[in-house]
């Protein structure tokens, strides 16, 4: 049995990863700022927000009273601050992300467009706010409707989509009043939207499984309500883009993407979470990938 601290527990991603480890027989420790179930994990605590200057010192102090061996930060808002940290977090303590400048990339979603678009990794055509006059100018050089979304956000928060029919031209405009180049505008994807999965360790060896969004909590757009496995040859191709987008970031540990079809077909990828994501449950191989690659010696019957 390993000692876990899973950050967040009490949201979707930290509270499914923190089910899968104890099916396996591990102790958890689970951290929020919230006050939370305290069956989600052995233990529960509460610890400051992410931005507080003494929230990582939080965690060390839980992790050393506590004998934690791993953790596992799963909130977007703690992760380029946690990712600096993690070579030296604690003494024997491994953390399961990434390095600090990759994790600092896919945490900005222009920076991550623009690598991935340098690197000829497939993207939606992008831009910022401030190069255009107005929400129609922007449609017409990206050449349909449009997304326009926080470059630093959580999940779907924030997210709008804009386009010129006559019952909306007058919301986007307002919409697009509102915004600045702290936002990031994408030409939609109207196509299948696609939840791959990724493990890529250290040495570069890596785990993906692609996982459909069957529906979205907005209609068109937002978080996934519910998913689905899907192992088809004919999604062969989301599952080598999401390969192509993790190696180009030179991203290690687990990531969560977000892959939608163009309308003729072409995979784009929209978004990068170097963290594990709400559905890595539907993906079991992704903490077994994860287990063996960061609790060295860990049996195999507890690996999985």
């Amino acid at each position: 049995m390993a000692r876990f601290l899973v950050t967040g527990v009490g949201g979707p991603a930290g509270a499914s990863l923190a089910r899968q480890l104890r099916s396996r027989g591990h102790w958890v420790l689970g951290v929020d700022m919230e006050d939370v179930d305290p069956s989600l994990a052995d233990v529960v605590a509460r610890v400051s927000r992410a931005d507080a200057p003494e929230y990582l010192w939080e965690l060390r102090g839980l992790v050393a009273s506590l004998g934690v061996e791993t953790v596992i930060p799963t909130v977007s808002d703690e992760l380029v601050l946690v990712a600096q940290a993690r070579d030296d977090f604690a003494r024997g303590v491994g953390v399961v992300i990434g390095h600090p400048a990759p994790v600092h990339i896919a945490n900005d979603k222009f920076l991550t467009m623009t690598c991935l678009d340098t690197a000829g990794v497939g993207v939606p055509d992008f831009a910022l706010p401030g190069s255009f006059g107005s929400a129609e100018e922007a449609m017409d050089f990206l050449g349909g409707p449009i997304v326009v979304k926080p470059r630093v956000s959580r999940g779907g928060r924030g997210v709008r989509v804009l386009e010129k029919l006559a019952d909306r031209g007058r919301h986007a405009a307002r919409i697009w009043s509102t915004i600045d180049d702290a936002w990031i505008v994408q030409r939609f994807a109207p196509g299948t939207e696609f939840a791959p999965v990724v493990h890529r360790a250290e040495g570069g060896s890596a785990v993906v499984v692609v996982l459909e969004k069957t529906e979205l909590k907005e209609g068109r757009i937002g978080n996934a309500v519910t998913v689905r496995r899907t192992d088809s040859p004919a999604n062969a191709d989301v599952a080598e883009l999401a390969l192509d987008a993790v190696d180009a970031l030179a991203l290690v540990g687990p990531v969560d993407l977000d892959i939608r079809r163009m309308p003729d077909g072409t995979p784009v990828v929209l978004e990068i979470n170097a963290r594990f994501g709400a559905n890595s449950a539907h993906a079991p191989e992704l903490l077994d990938s994860v287990l063996a690659a960061h609790v060295p010696g860990l049996p195999s019957g507890l690996a999985g």
